[in-house]
Formats: structure tokens, C-alpha cells, sequence
């Protein structure tokens, strides 16, 4: 491997926060299986806010349930849904940071220019 290719290697390594040869056995793998790679830290937390958003759905459709059933529900109103959508919203803008800091990371680096 040229050296400015390992030079490359080692900071993209670094900034997705694995060793080179770890970094370049998931970016072999992903191009052989058609994977799109994604450390360990971040399927975490992906799996976190999947979790977070499937318990808010469930909630919210007992709610639906009750109401569409005539039931009146203590406590909730407009303002605890409003609370609840704005949850969704950070939630979702919180994932969208996640996959976009995920896309980045994949590309840093000091690649060349085509001119």
C-alpha cells in the first residue's frame, strides 16, 4: 500500500474510531456482501431510538383506542400530545444527525481532487 493510501487508512480509521485493519476488513466486507458498514456504537443507538419510537407508538395507539372507544383519558390532552410529537421530532432529527455524522465520517479524509 502506497504510503499516502495508508496515511488515508489510518485517519478515516481514526475518525470512525477503529484500528486500520479493522476499518479495512469492514470496508472489504461491505464491498464483497453489499453492506453498508456501521460501527458498533451507532447500531446501539440506532436500535435505542427504534426502541424509544416503537414504545411511543404503542402508547399512542392505546390512547387512540380509547378515545376512538369513547373512553375519556386523565391527563391527556393537547399538551401532553404536543409533548409527544415534540419527542418524535428530536428523536427523528436526533437519528437524522446520527446517519449524517455516519456519512461524514465515512468520507474524511484528505482525498485527492479530480480536476
Amino acid at each position: 500500500m502506497r504510503r499516502e493510501d495508508r496515511l488515508l487508512l489510518h485517519e478515516r480509521a481514526a475518525a470512525r474510531g477503529m484500528a486500520s485493519a479493522t476499518y479495512a476488513s469492514v470496508l472489504v466486507r461491505a464491498h464483497l456482501r453489499f453492506l453498508a458498514p456501521l460501527p458498533k456504537d451507532e447500531l446501539v443507538t440506532l436500535k435505542q431510538v427504534v426502541s424509544e419510537l416503537s414504545a411511543i407508538g404503542s402508547n399512542l395507539n392505546q390512547i387512540a383506542r380509547a378515545v376512538s372507544s369513547g373512553a375519556r383519558i386523565a391527563g391527556v390532552g393537547h399538551e401532553e400530545f404536543r409533548a409527544i410529537l415534540k419527542i418524535c421530532e428530536a428523536l427523528r432529527d436526533h437519528t437524522k444527525s446520527l446517519i449524517k455524522a455516519n456519512a461524514a465520517s465515512w468520507a474524511s479524509g484528505h482525498a485527492e481532487t479530480q480536476d
